[in-house]
């Protein structure tokens, strides 16, 4: 697997300094990255659409 482009990570304006932060990368190929604070070299890669589904689903489930 090719190395891990250089990404600008954004901090979720949710996240509090006390607690787990989630931040969130657009990749040079337009997909997004997902990592929390406490593991930050576990990086999710998904879509726009797919984090759309689940933010939706989060919010439904209360």
């Amino acid at each position: 697997m090719p190395p891990e482009p250089t990404l600008t990570w954004q901090k979720s304006s949710y996240s509090s300094e006390a607690s787990s932060c989630i931040y969130l990368a657009t990749a040079p190929d337009s997909t997004l990255r997902l990592r929390e604070s406490d593991e930050p070299d576990v990086v999710l890669h998904t879509g726009p659409a797919t984090l759309t589904a689940l933010i939706a689903a989060v919010k439904r489930a209360g």
